[in-house]
């Protein structure tokens, strides 16, 4: 019974976080646009869907995701295994970021709404390729403890650089790869493995250094895929210069 009753608390809590995106959305629906819903029953049934789901997630992070990633940044810690840890933060971000949900819808869209010129699947590895090398680089950070700033700092100046040389069309859309890379997968290893790390590497703080690695995850994708923008417009530019 109390299992039970632990269960239906973590759904209670779960409906109350969700509750207001739902009111919202009727108050618009029924007060603004003054329109009954298309199909009520599935609505319903979809919000419940919602609701457990997300309550399904988030026993899965507490039981699954964070005690790995706490566990695996407690024995990369160790000196002798730093590049190993390395070469960890650039897998994980690599393979996380081409699991992302968000990325892949983003991606499909901009496949379909360039007519297939901006092809989904080198996309994504753009944008995983930034996530990668920006994690090692926050690991990087945490074992040498720079400040955080610097490297973020450094990170939007190369970003604006590439804002004026990249084509405009890609643009926004690099800017908004550094936001699906922050979602439901990538985040919860991410911040189990630089809290991990900052508990276990002496002189670290895990509330000053455990945090920050999120932020390598937003900006190197607006990076990299500006970057590879630029690549691909030289590479089209070089066929018309000969001829």
């Amino acid at each position: 019974m109390e299992f039970l009753a632990t269960i239906g608390r973590d759904l209670l809590s779960v409906l109350r976080d969700v509750m207001p995106v739902l009111l919202v959305i009727l108050f618009f629906q029924f007060a603004v646009l003054r329109k009954g819903l298309p199909n009520p029953r599935m609505i319903c049934l979809g919000f419940v869907a919602v609701v457990v789901g997300l309550y399904v997630f988030l026993v899965g992070l507490d039981m699954g995701i964070f005690p790995v990633g706490k566990d695996m940044a407690e024995k990369f810690s160790h000196p002798d295994k730093r590049m190993w840890t390395l070469a960890f933060a650039f897998c994980i971000g690599y393979s996380t970021t081409m699991a992302e949900p968000a990325l892949m819808a983003v991606a499909q869209k901009a496949e379909e709404i360039s007519s297939g010129g901006l092809p989904s699947f080198y996309l994504r590895n753009a944008v995983a390729i930034g996530v990668a090398f920006g994690l090692s680089l926050g690991v990087y950070r945490i074992f040498s403890g720079d400040q955080l700033w610097v490297y973020i700092l450094v990170g939007y100046i190369i970003t604006v650089i590439l804002t004026f040389l990249a084509p405009k069309e890609i643009i926004p859309l690099a800017y908004d790869s550094g936001g699906v890379t922050t979602s439901t997968i990538t985040v919860p290893l991410v911040a189990a493995l630089g809290l991990g790390l900052a508990s276990n590497i002496p002189g670290r703080d895990p509330l000053i250094d455990g945090f920050g690695l999120i932020a390598f995850a937003s900006v190197f994708p607006m990076i990299s895929v500006l970057s590879y923008a630029i690549v691909i417009k030289a590479i089209n530019r070089r066929p018309t210069e000969r001829k």
